[in-house]
Protein backbone atom coordinates (compact mmCIF):
# COMPACT_ATOMS: atom_id res chain seq x y z
CA UNK A 1 0.00 0.00 0.00
CA UNK A 2 1.28 3.44 -0.84
CA UNK A 3 0.15 6.88 0.23
CA UNK A 4 1.16 9.95 -1.77
CA UNK A 5 0.43 13.57 -1.04
CA UNK A 6 0.62 16.32 -3.64
CA UNK A 7 3.89 18.26 -3.62
CA UNK A 8 2.94 21.87 -2.79
CA UNK A 9 4.31 25.02 -4.25
CA UNK A 10 6.67 26.72 -1.82
CA UNK A 11 4.61 29.26 0.16
CA UNK A 12 5.57 32.85 -0.46
CA UNK A 13 5.95 33.41 3.30
CA UNK A 14 9.14 31.32 3.48
CA UNK A 15 12.64 32.81 3.29
CA UNK A 16 14.73 31.61 0.38
CA UNK A 17 17.23 29.85 2.64
CA UNK A 18 17.96 29.63 6.36
CA UNK A 19 20.86 32.02 5.76
CA UNK A 20 18.24 34.74 5.26
CA UNK A 21 15.88 33.70 8.06
CA UNK A 22 16.84 36.27 10.70
CA UNK A 23 16.80 39.12 8.14
CA UNK A 24 13.52 37.90 6.65
CA UNK A 25 11.82 37.50 10.06
CA UNK A 26 12.96 40.92 11.30
CA UNK A 27 11.51 42.50 8.17
CA UNK A 28 8.09 41.10 9.06
CA UNK A 29 8.00 41.02 12.84
CA UNK A 30 10.65 43.56 13.87
CA UNK A 31 9.19 44.71 17.19
CA UNK A 32 7.48 41.47 18.21
CA UNK A 33 9.15 39.30 20.88
CA UNK A 34 11.20 36.55 19.23
CA UNK A 35 12.96 35.06 22.27
CA UNK A 36 11.94 35.01 25.92
CA UNK A 37 14.30 33.79 28.61
CA UNK A 38 15.33 34.17 32.21
CA UNK A 39 18.23 36.42 33.19
CA UNK A 40 19.15 37.28 36.76
CA UNK A 41 16.00 35.63 38.06
CA UNK A 42 13.67 37.68 35.84
CA UNK A 43 12.10 37.03 32.45
CA UNK A 44 13.28 39.20 29.57
CA UNK A 45 12.60 39.35 25.84
CA UNK A 46 14.54 39.85 22.61
CA UNK A 47 12.67 41.30 19.65
CA UNK A 48 13.00 40.02 16.10
CA UNK A 49 15.08 43.09 15.23
CA UNK A 50 17.38 42.37 18.18
CA UNK A 51 17.66 38.72 17.14
CA UNK A 52 18.68 39.83 13.65
CA UNK A 53 21.32 42.16 15.09
CA UNK A 54 22.68 39.41 17.36
CA UNK A 55 22.83 36.98 14.43
CA UNK A 56 24.65 39.62 12.39
CA UNK A 57 27.27 39.98 15.13
CA UNK A 58 27.86 36.24 15.15
CA UNK A 59 28.09 36.11 11.36
CA UNK A 60 30.48 39.06 11.19
CA UNK A 61 32.64 37.52 13.92
CA UNK A 62 32.87 34.31 11.91
CA UNK A 63 33.91 36.27 8.82
CA UNK A 64 36.62 37.94 10.91
CA UNK A 65 37.88 34.47 11.89
CA UNK A 66 38.24 33.61 8.21
CA UNK A 67 35.21 31.33 7.92
CA UNK A 68 34.33 30.71 4.28
CA UNK A 69 31.11 29.50 2.73
CA UNK A 70 30.83 25.77 3.37
CA UNK A 71 33.21 25.72 6.35
CA UNK A 72 32.06 23.67 9.34
CA UNK A 73 31.22 25.56 12.53
CA UNK A 74 30.39 23.38 15.56
CA UNK A 75 28.12 24.48 18.42
CA UNK A 76 28.61 22.89 21.84
CA UNK A 77 26.00 24.23 24.24
CA UNK A 78 22.81 23.63 26.18
CA UNK A 79 19.56 25.01 24.81
CA UNK A 80 19.67 28.78 25.39
CA UNK A 81 18.92 31.97 23.41
CA UNK A 82 22.58 32.36 22.39
CA UNK A 83 22.30 29.00 20.60
CA UNK A 84 19.62 30.46 18.33
CA UNK A 85 21.59 33.66 17.68
CA UNK A 86 24.64 31.55 16.85
CA UNK A 87 22.59 29.26 14.63
CA UNK A 88 21.30 32.02 12.39
CA UNK A 89 24.57 33.94 12.42
CA UNK A 90 26.47 30.88 11.23
CA UNK A 91 23.90 30.25 8.49
CA UNK A 92 24.21 33.89 7.36
CA UNK A 93 27.97 33.47 7.09
CA UNK A 94 27.41 30.51 4.78
CA UNK A 95 28.80 28.08 7.34
CA UNK A 96 27.63 24.51 7.84
CA UNK A 97 26.46 24.07 11.43
CA UNK A 98 27.57 20.96 13.33
CA UNK A 99 25.62 20.61 16.60
CA UNK A 100 27.31 18.73 19.44
CA UNK A 101 25.44 17.43 22.48
CA UNK A 102 26.79 19.06 25.65
CA UNK A 103 26.35 15.70 27.40
CA UNK A 104 28.59 13.91 24.89
CA UNK A 105 31.71 12.22 26.22
CA UNK A 106 35.22 12.96 25.05
CA UNK A 107 35.29 10.21 22.43
CA UNK A 108 32.02 11.31 20.84
CA UNK A 109 33.01 14.99 20.84
CA UNK A 110 36.36 14.17 19.26
CA UNK A 111 34.70 11.96 16.65
CA UNK A 112 32.05 14.49 15.63
CA UNK A 113 34.48 17.40 15.38
CA UNK A 114 37.18 15.48 13.52
CA UNK A 115 34.85 13.57 11.18
CA UNK A 116 32.90 16.71 10.25
CA UNK A 117 36.05 18.75 9.68
CA UNK A 118 34.93 21.51 12.05
CA UNK A 119 37.32 24.48 12.05
CA UNK A 120 35.54 26.65 14.62
CA UNK A 121 33.90 25.45 17.83
CA UNK A 122 31.50 27.83 19.58
CA UNK A 123 31.12 26.81 23.23
CA UNK A 124 28.58 27.74 25.87
CA UNK A 125 31.07 28.36 28.67
CA UNK A 126 34.61 27.87 29.91
CA UNK A 127 33.92 24.29 30.97
CA UNK A 128 32.94 23.24 27.43
CA UNK A 129 35.86 25.18 25.97
CA UNK A 130 38.19 23.39 28.39
CA UNK A 131 36.85 20.07 27.10
CA UNK A 132 37.88 21.05 23.56
CA UNK A 133 41.31 22.21 24.70
CA UNK A 134 41.77 18.88 26.48
CA UNK A 135 41.12 17.10 23.18
CA UNK A 136 43.30 19.39 21.05
CA UNK A 137 45.77 16.66 20.10
CA UNK A 138 42.86 14.73 18.55
CA UNK A 139 41.47 17.78 16.74
CA UNK A 140 44.16 19.11 14.39
CA UNK A 141 41.55 20.75 12.14
CA UNK A 142 40.06 23.00 14.83
CA UNK A 143 41.49 26.52 14.39
CA UNK A 144 39.38 28.51 16.84
CA UNK A 145 37.49 27.85 20.08
CA UNK A 146 35.26 30.76 21.11
CA UNK A 147 32.62 31.43 23.76
CA UNK A 148 29.11 32.34 22.65
CA UNK A 149 28.65 34.47 25.78
CA UNK A 150 31.69 36.69 25.13
CA UNK A 151 31.51 39.60 22.69
CA UNK A 152 33.81 39.12 19.68
CA UNK A 153 36.94 41.25 19.53
CA UNK A 154 36.75 41.73 15.78
CA UNK A 155 33.89 41.91 13.29
CA UNK A 156 33.83 41.51 9.55
CA UNK A 157 31.93 43.72 7.14
CA UNK A 158 28.13 43.76 7.38
CA UNK A 159 27.89 44.18 3.61
CA UNK A 160 30.09 41.13 3.12
CA UNK A 161 27.88 39.13 5.50
CA UNK A 162 24.69 40.11 3.70
CA UNK A 163 26.26 39.25 0.36
CA UNK A 164 27.32 35.87 1.74
CA UNK A 165 23.79 35.18 3.00
CA UNK A 166 22.20 36.24 -0.30
CA UNK A 167 24.53 33.95 -2.24
CA UNK A 168 23.32 30.85 -0.36
CA UNK A 169 21.24 28.40 -2.37
CA UNK A 170 18.71 25.74 -1.38
CA UNK A 171 21.03 22.99 -2.59
CA UNK A 172 23.82 24.19 -0.29
CA UNK A 173 24.59 22.17 2.80
CA UNK A 174 23.10 23.73 5.95
CA UNK A 175 24.06 21.31 8.68
CA UNK A 176 25.67 18.00 9.54
CA UNK A 177 23.75 16.37 12.37
CA UNK A 178 25.28 13.31 13.93
CA UNK A 179 22.69 10.68 14.72
CA UNK A 180 23.08 9.29 18.19
CA UNK A 181 23.13 5.73 16.94
CA UNK A 182 22.33 2.88 19.30
CA UNK A 183 25.33 1.01 17.89
CA UNK A 184 28.68 2.23 16.56
CA UNK A 185 29.90 5.80 16.21
CA UNK A 186 27.36 8.45 15.18
CA UNK A 187 26.89 9.03 11.46
CA UNK A 188 26.80 12.56 10.07
CA UNK A 189 23.52 13.28 8.27
CA UNK A 190 23.93 15.90 5.55
CA UNK A 191 20.95 18.26 5.34
CA UNK A 192 20.58 21.08 2.84
CA UNK A 193 18.71 24.37 3.22
CA UNK A 194 16.19 22.92 0.79
CA UNK A 195 15.65 19.80 2.91
CA UNK A 196 14.91 21.85 6.02
CA UNK A 197 12.71 24.39 4.26
CA UNK A 198 10.72 21.59 2.59
CA UNK A 199 9.67 20.54 6.08
CA UNK A 200 8.64 24.10 6.88
CA UNK A 201 6.65 24.40 3.65
CA UNK A 202 4.78 21.19 4.46
CA UNK A 203 4.13 21.75 8.16
CA UNK A 204 3.57 25.51 8.59
CA UNK A 205 0.00 25.32 7.21
CA UNK A 206 -0.74 22.56 9.74
CA UNK A 207 0.59 24.26 12.87
CA UNK A 208 -1.61 26.59 14.89
CA UNK A 209 0.93 29.30 15.70
CA UNK A 210 1.97 32.88 15.06
CA UNK A 211 2.26 36.28 16.75
CA UNK A 212 1.11 36.13 20.34
CA UNK A 213 1.83 32.41 20.65
CA UNK A 214 4.63 31.15 22.91
CA UNK A 215 6.49 27.87 22.41
CA UNK A 216 8.39 26.44 25.36
CA UNK A 217 11.75 25.05 24.26
CA UNK A 218 13.60 22.74 26.61
CA UNK A 219 14.58 20.02 24.14
CA UNK A 220 18.30 20.00 23.20
CA UNK A 221 19.01 22.20 20.19
CA UNK A 222 21.64 19.69 19.18
CA UNK A 223 18.64 17.51 18.21
CA UNK A 224 16.81 18.20 14.97
CA UNK A 225 13.33 18.23 16.55
CA UNK A 226 14.22 21.26 18.66
CA UNK A 227 15.69 23.01 15.62
CA UNK A 228 12.51 22.44 13.62
CA UNK A 229 10.50 23.96 16.46
CA UNK A 230 12.91 26.91 16.44
CA UNK A 231 12.50 27.48 12.69
CA UNK A 232 8.72 27.03 12.69
CA UNK A 233 8.11 29.37 15.62
CA UNK A 234 10.25 32.18 14.23
CA UNK A 235 9.01 31.89 10.67
CA UNK A 236 5.44 32.11 11.98
CA UNK A 237 6.21 35.15 14.16
CA UNK A 238 5.73 33.46 17.53
CA UNK A 239 7.92 33.60 20.63
CA UNK A 240 10.45 30.98 21.69
CA UNK A 241 10.50 30.68 25.48
CA UNK A 242 13.62 28.96 26.81
CA UNK A 243 13.75 26.94 30.00
CA UNK A 244 15.92 28.60 32.59
CA UNK A 245 17.06 25.93 35.02
CA UNK A 246 17.78 22.26 35.43
CA UNK A 247 16.02 19.80 33.16
CA UNK A 248 14.42 18.32 36.29
CA UNK A 249 12.67 21.65 36.90
CA UNK A 250 10.88 21.88 33.55
CA UNK A 251 7.44 20.99 34.89
CA UNK A 252 7.75 23.43 37.77
CA UNK A 253 8.92 26.23 35.46
CA UNK A 254 6.00 25.86 33.05
CA UNK A 255 3.73 27.64 35.53
CA UNK A 256 5.95 30.73 35.13
CA UNK A 257 6.73 30.39 31.43
CA UNK A 258 3.00 30.11 30.51
CA UNK A 259 3.48 28.80 26.95
CA UNK A 260 0.70 28.07 24.50
CA UNK A 261 2.69 25.38 22.67
CA UNK A 262 4.62 22.57 24.32
CA UNK A 263 6.71 20.26 22.12
CA UNK A 264 8.20 17.39 24.08
CA UNK A 265 9.28 13.79 24.15
CA UNK A 266 6.55 11.58 25.68
CA UNK A 267 8.37 11.21 29.00
CA UNK A 268 7.47 14.73 30.19
CA UNK A 269 3.76 14.24 29.51
CA UNK A 270 3.78 10.80 31.10
CA UNK A 271 5.46 12.25 34.18
CA UNK A 272 2.75 14.91 34.55
CA UNK A 273 0.06 12.22 34.41
CA UNK A 274 1.92 10.08 36.96
CA UNK A 275 2.21 12.96 39.41
CA UNK A 276 -1.50 13.77 39.16
CA UNK A 277 -2.47 10.10 39.49
CA UNK A 278 -0.24 9.74 42.56
CA UNK A 279 -1.95 12.71 44.19
CA UNK A 280 -5.34 11.21 43.38
CA UNK A 281 -4.42 7.84 44.83
CA UNK A 282 -3.49 9.46 48.12
CA UNK A 283 -7.25 9.80 48.71
CA UNK A 284 -9.67 6.94 49.15
CA UNK A 285 -11.30 6.11 45.83
CA UNK A 286 -9.03 8.62 44.13
CA UNK A 287 -7.94 6.38 41.28
CA UNK A 288 -11.52 5.54 40.33
CA UNK A 289 -12.47 9.24 40.33
CA UNK A 290 -9.37 10.04 38.25
CA UNK A 291 -10.20 7.43 35.63
CA UNK A 292 -13.83 8.53 35.45
CA UNK A 293 -12.78 12.16 35.07
CA UNK A 294 -10.49 11.24 32.18
CA UNK A 295 -13.26 9.23 30.53
CA UNK A 296 -15.66 12.16 30.74
CA UNK A 297 -13.01 14.61 29.56
CA UNK A 298 -12.26 12.52 26.47
CA UNK A 299 -15.95 12.45 25.60
CA UNK A 300 -15.98 16.26 25.83
CA UNK A 301 -12.81 16.51 23.71
CA UNK A 302 -14.48 14.35 21.06
CA UNK A 303 -17.62 16.51 21.16
CA UNK A 304 -19.87 13.63 22.27
CA UNK A 305 -20.45 14.47 25.94
CA UNK A 306 -24.04 13.50 26.91
CA UNK A 307 -26.11 16.19 28.56
CA UNK A 308 -26.45 14.11 31.72
CA UNK A 309 -22.66 14.23 32.22
CA UNK A 310 -22.26 17.98 31.86
CA UNK A 311 -22.43 18.63 35.60
CA UNK A 312 -19.86 15.89 36.18
CA UNK A 313 -17.64 17.47 33.55
CA UNK A 314 -17.86 20.91 35.18
CA UNK A 315 -16.97 19.37 38.55
CA UNK A 316 -14.02 17.49 37.05
CA UNK A 317 -12.84 20.67 35.34
CA UNK A 318 -12.59 22.38 38.73
CA UNK A 319 -11.09 19.39 40.52
CA UNK A 320 -8.69 18.10 37.84
CA UNK A 321 -8.58 19.54 34.33
CA UNK A 322 -8.22 23.17 35.34
CA UNK A 323 -5.56 22.38 37.95
CA UNK A 324 -3.48 20.51 35.38
CA UNK A 325 -3.75 23.39 32.91
CA UNK A 326 -2.70 25.83 35.61
CA UNK A 327 0.28 23.63 36.53
CA UNK A 328 1.39 23.92 32.88
CA UNK A 329 0.97 27.70 32.93
CA UNK A 330 -2.73 27.95 32.19
CA UNK A 331 -2.35 28.58 28.44
CA UNK A 332 -1.07 25.33 26.89
CA UNK A 333 -3.54 24.09 24.31
CA UNK A 334 -1.24 22.44 21.75
CA UNK A 335 1.31 19.71 22.44
CA UNK A 336 3.57 17.98 19.95
CA UNK A 337 5.30 14.71 20.69
CA UNK A 338 7.68 12.48 18.79
CA UNK A 339 10.90 10.51 19.04
CA UNK A 340 9.21 7.63 20.86
CA UNK A 341 5.69 6.21 21.15
CA UNK A 342 3.41 7.91 23.66
CA UNK A 343 1.16 5.82 25.90
CA UNK A 344 -2.55 6.01 24.97
CA UNK A 345 -3.45 6.69 28.62
CA UNK A 346 -1.26 9.80 28.53
CA UNK A 347 -2.89 11.05 25.33
CA UNK A 348 -6.34 10.60 26.87
CA UNK A 349 -5.25 12.42 30.03
CA UNK A 350 -3.99 15.45 28.11
CA UNK A 351 -7.04 15.58 25.86
CA UNK A 352 -9.35 15.35 28.86
CA UNK A 353 -7.57 18.38 30.33
CA UNK A 354 -8.22 20.39 27.18
CA UNK A 355 -4.73 20.04 25.67
CA UNK A 356 -4.63 18.79 22.08
CA UNK A 357 -1.70 16.45 21.54
CA UNK A 358 -0.33 15.63 18.11
CA UNK A 359 2.08 12.81 17.41
CA UNK A 360 4.36 12.81 14.39
CA UNK A 361 7.09 10.71 12.83
CA UNK A 362 10.36 11.39 11.10
CA UNK A 363 14.08 10.93 11.40
CA UNK A 364 17.17 13.03 10.95
CA UNK A 365 17.62 11.49 7.51
CA UNK A 366 14.25 12.94 6.49
CA UNK A 367 14.97 16.39 7.96
CA UNK A 368 12.83 15.43 10.94
CA UNK A 369 9.30 15.01 9.56
CA UNK A 370 7.52 12.49 7.35
CA UNK A 371 4.06 12.18 8.87
CA UNK A 372 2.06 14.27 11.31
CA UNK A 373 -1.25 14.32 13.12
CA UNK A 374 -2.61 17.87 13.11
CA UNK A 375 -5.83 19.81 13.64
CA UNK A 376 -8.44 18.42 11.30
CA UNK A 377 -6.56 15.18 10.60
CA UNK A 378 -5.92 13.19 13.77
CA UNK A 379 -6.07 9.48 14.38
CA UNK A 380 -4.86 8.61 17.85
CA UNK A 381 -2.65 5.56 18.01
CA UNK A 382 -1.01 6.51 14.71
CA UNK A 383 1.74 8.98 13.81
CA UNK A 384 -0.45 10.69 11.25
CA UNK A 385 -0.56 10.87 7.48
CA UNK A 386 2.32 11.89 5.19
CA UNK A 387 2.79 15.63 5.03
CA UNK A 388 2.67 17.34 1.64
CA UNK A 389 5.52 16.37 -0.63
CA UNK A 390 6.14 12.99 1.06
CA UNK A 391 5.45 9.55 -0.37
CA UNK A 392 5.23 6.62 2.02
CA UNK A 393 5.02 2.96 1.14
CA UNK A 394 5.48 -0.26 3.07
CA UNK A 395 8.00 -2.76 1.71
CA UNK A 396 7.22 -6.47 1.51
CA UNK A 397 9.07 -7.08 4.78
CA UNK A 398 7.09 -4.36 6.58
CA UNK A 399 9.76 -1.62 6.46
CA UNK A 400 8.58 1.96 6.05
CA UNK A 401 10.00 3.60 2.91
CA UNK A 402 9.80 7.34 2.26
CA UNK A 403 10.56 9.69 -0.61
CA UNK A 404 10.38 13.48 -0.99
CA UNK A 405 12.22 16.78 -0.89
CA UNK A 406 12.94 16.35 2.83
CA UNK A 407 15.08 13.26 2.34
CA UNK A 408 18.77 13.88 2.91
CA UNK A 409 21.45 13.46 0.21
CA UNK A 410 23.44 11.00 2.33
CA UNK A 411 25.87 10.49 5.19
CA UNK A 412 29.08 12.48 5.46
CA UNK A 413 32.10 10.51 4.21
CA UNK A 414 30.17 7.24 4.29
CA UNK A 415 28.95 6.15 0.85
CA UNK A 416 28.43 2.59 2.06
CA UNK A 417 26.02 3.63 4.80
CA UNK A 418 24.29 5.99 2.35
CA UNK A 419 23.75 3.15 -0.13
CA UNK A 420 22.25 1.05 2.66
CA UNK A 421 19.43 3.55 3.28
CA UNK A 422 18.93 5.34 -0.07
CA UNK A 423 18.04 3.18 -3.07
CA UNK A 424 18.38 4.03 -6.75
CA UNK A 425 14.79 5.32 -6.91
CA UNK A 426 15.31 7.77 -4.07
CA UNK A 427 13.44 5.78 -1.42
CA UNK A 428 14.70 6.21 2.12
CA UNK A 429 14.74 2.90 3.95
CA UNK A 430 13.85 4.08 7.44
CA UNK A 431 14.64 0.90 9.32
CA UNK A 432 11.24 1.18 11.02
CA UNK A 433 8.42 -1.33 10.66
CA UNK A 434 4.94 -0.01 10.13
CA UNK A 435 1.56 -0.17 8.44
CA UNK A 436 -0.70 2.24 6.56
CA UNK A 437 -4.44 2.06 7.16
CA UNK A 438 -7.10 2.60 4.53
CA UNK A 439 -7.01 6.38 5.11
CA UNK A 440 -3.24 6.65 4.86
CA UNK A 441 -2.47 6.99 8.58
CA UNK A 442 0.84 5.40 9.52
CA UNK A 443 1.43 3.20 12.56
CA UNK A 444 4.99 2.38 13.62
CA UNK A 445 5.31 -1.10 15.12
CA UNK A 446 9.04 -1.35 15.82
CA UNK A 447 12.58 -1.23 14.51
CA UNK A 448 13.61 -3.72 11.84
CA UNK A 449 17.05 -4.27 13.36
CA UNK A 450 15.55 -4.83 16.82
CA UNK A 451 13.46 -7.82 15.72
CA UNK A 452 14.02 -10.78 18.01
CA UNK A 453 14.03 -14.22 16.43
CA UNK A 454 13.65 -16.93 19.05
CA UNK A 455 15.32 -20.31 18.80
CA UNK A 456 11.91 -21.61 17.74
CA UNK A 457 11.92 -19.24 14.75
CA UNK A 458 9.30 -16.80 16.05
CA UNK A 459 9.73 -13.14 15.03
CA UNK A 460 9.05 -10.79 17.95
CA UNK A 461 8.87 -6.99 17.97
CA UNK A 462 10.32 -6.00 21.37
CA UNK A 463 9.07 -2.41 21.34
CA UNK A 464 5.44 -3.55 21.65
CA UNK A 465 6.00 -5.39 24.93
CA UNK A 466 8.48 -2.80 26.18
CA UNK A 467 6.06 0.07 25.69
CA UNK A 468 3.27 -1.91 27.34
CA UNK A 469 5.42 -2.53 30.44
CA UNK A 470 6.54 1.10 30.52
CA UNK A 471 2.96 2.29 30.77
CA UNK A 472 3.30 1.45 34.46
CA UNK A 473 4.35 4.62 36.20
CA UNK A 474 6.66 2.57 38.44
CA UNK A 475 8.72 1.47 35.42
CA UNK A 476 11.24 3.73 33.75
CA UNK A 477 12.64 1.39 31.08
CA UNK A 478 12.04 -2.15 29.87
CA UNK A 479 14.30 -4.03 27.47
CA UNK A 480 13.20 -7.35 26.01
CA UNK A 481 15.91 -9.97 25.39
CA UNK A 482 15.40 -13.22 23.54
CA UNK A 483 17.30 -13.41 20.24
CA UNK A 484 18.16 -17.07 19.55
CA UNK A 485 16.68 -17.99 22.94
CA UNK A 486 13.68 -20.23 23.67
CA UNK A 487 11.54 -17.39 25.04
CA UNK A 488 11.84 -13.66 25.87
CA UNK A 489 12.85 -12.17 29.22
CA UNK A 490 13.13 -8.53 30.25
CA UNK A 491 15.48 -6.14 32.03
CA UNK A 492 13.46 -3.49 33.88
CA UNK A 493 14.47 -0.25 35.62
CA UNK A 494 12.41 1.69 38.13
CA UNK A 495 11.09 5.22 38.25
CA UNK A 496 12.61 6.04 41.64
CA UNK A 497 10.32 8.98 42.35
CA UNK A 498 7.15 7.01 41.68
CA UNK A 499 8.31 4.08 43.77
CA UNK A 500 9.21 6.42 46.64
CA UNK A 501 5.78 8.08 46.37
CA UNK A 502 4.05 4.70 46.42
CA UNK A 503 6.03 3.63 49.49
CA UNK A 504 5.07 6.82 51.33
CA UNK A 505 1.37 6.42 50.49
CA UNK A 506 1.31 2.76 51.48
CA UNK A 507 3.41 3.21 54.61
CA UNK A 508 6.05 0.85 53.22
CA UNK A 509 9.60 1.13 54.54
CA UNK A 510 12.23 0.23 51.96
CA UNK A 511 15.25 -0.85 53.99
CA UNK A 512 17.42 -1.75 51.03
CA UNK A 513 17.51 -1.12 47.28
CA UNK A 514 13.96 -0.85 45.96
CA UNK A 515 14.88 -3.12 43.06
CA UNK A 516 15.32 -6.03 45.48
CA UNK A 517 12.20 -5.52 47.53
CA UNK A 518 9.57 -8.20 46.79
CA UNK A 519 6.76 -5.65 47.16
CA UNK A 520 8.31 -3.49 44.45
CA UNK A 521 8.88 -6.54 42.27
CA UNK A 522 5.15 -7.23 42.63
CA UNK A 523 4.42 -3.79 41.15
CA UNK A 524 6.60 -4.61 38.16
CA UNK A 525 5.01 -8.06 37.91
CA UNK A 526 1.62 -6.38 37.49
CA UNK A 527 3.00 -4.37 34.58
CA UNK A 528 4.53 -7.46 32.97
CA UNK A 529 1.31 -9.44 33.43
CA UNK A 530 -0.71 -6.64 31.82
CA UNK A 531 1.70 -6.55 28.86
CA UNK A 532 1.59 -10.33 28.50
CA UNK A 533 -2.22 -10.33 28.52
CA UNK A 534 -2.17 -8.35 25.26
CA UNK A 535 0.71 -10.26 23.65
CA UNK A 536 0.79 -13.42 21.57
CA UNK A 537 1.99 -16.50 23.44
CA UNK A 538 5.53 -16.49 21.94
CA UNK A 539 5.94 -12.79 22.82
CA UNK A 540 5.04 -13.12 26.50
CA UNK A 541 7.78 -12.20 28.95
CA UNK A 542 8.60 -15.36 30.92
CA UNK A 543 10.88 -13.77 33.54
CA UNK A 544 12.42 -10.43 34.36
CA UNK A 545 15.00 -8.74 36.56
CA UNK A 546 14.62 -5.34 38.18
CA UNK A 547 17.97 -3.60 37.80
CA UNK A 548 19.53 -1.58 40.62
CA UNK A 549 19.78 1.66 38.64
CA UNK A 550 18.17 3.41 35.72
CA UNK A 551 19.74 3.86 32.29
CA UNK A 552 21.37 7.24 31.67
CA UNK A 553 23.09 9.12 28.88
CA UNK A 554 26.15 9.58 31.08
CA UNK A 555 26.27 5.85 31.78
CA UNK A 556 26.32 5.07 28.06
CA UNK A 557 23.01 3.18 27.97
CA UNK A 558 20.89 5.97 26.49
CA UNK A 559 21.56 8.10 23.43
CA UNK A 560 21.43 11.90 23.90
CA UNK A 561 17.89 11.73 22.48
CA UNK A 562 17.04 9.24 25.26
CA UNK A 563 16.78 6.11 23.12
CA UNK A 564 18.02 2.87 24.68
CA UNK A 565 21.35 1.61 23.39
CA UNK A 566 20.07 -1.95 23.19
CA UNK A 567 23.39 -3.59 22.39
CA UNK A 568 25.16 -1.74 25.20
CA UNK A 569 22.43 -2.80 27.66
CA UNK A 570 22.57 -6.47 26.71
CA UNK A 571 26.38 -6.48 26.83
CA UNK A 572 26.55 -4.80 30.24
CA UNK A 573 23.94 -7.09 31.73
CA UNK A 574 24.97 -10.27 29.90
CA UNK A 575 25.54 -12.13 33.18
CA UNK A 576 22.13 -11.06 34.47
CA UNK A 577 20.51 -12.36 31.28
CA UNK A 578 22.31 -15.69 31.64
CA UNK A 579 21.06 -15.96 35.21
CA UNK A 580 17.49 -15.37 34.04
CA UNK A 581 17.71 -18.21 31.55
CA UNK A 582 19.67 -20.36 33.96
CA UNK A 583 16.89 -20.44 36.54
CA UNK A 584 14.24 -21.37 33.98
CA UNK A 585 10.77 -19.91 33.79
CA UNK A 586 7.20 -21.04 34.22
CA UNK A 587 5.01 -21.09 31.11
CA UNK A 588 2.82 -18.02 30.56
Amino acid sequence: MQQTRKDPEKPSELPGTLALLSEWAAGRHADLPALRFRRGGAWTEMSYAELRDAARRVGRALLALGVRAGDRVAVLAETRPEWTCTHFGAFAAGAVVVPVYPTAGDDEVAWVLSDSGAEVVICEDEAQAAKIERLRDRLPGVRHVVLMTVAPEELGSLDALLERAAACRGTDLATVIYTSGTTGPPKGCLLTHGNLLAVQAATLPLVDGGPGESTYLYLPLAHLLAQLIEFTTLIAGGTLTYFGGRIEDVVAELAEARPTHLPSVPRLFEKVRSVVLSLAEAQEGGRERFEEAVRIGVLAADGVLPDELRDAYEAADKALYGLVRQALGGRVRWALTGGAPIAPDTVDFLRACGIAVYEGYGMTESAGVLTLNHPGAVRYGTVGRPVDGVEIRIADDGEVLARGAMVFPGYHNDPGATADVLDAEGWLHTGDLGALDEDGYLTITGRKKDLIITSGGKNLTPSLSELAIQTSRFVSRAVMVGDHRPYPVALVTLDAEEVAGWAAREGVTLTGPASRDPRVRALVQEAVDAANAAASRPARIRDFTVLDEDFTVEGGLLTPSLKVRRKAVTERYARTVEELYGRGAAPR
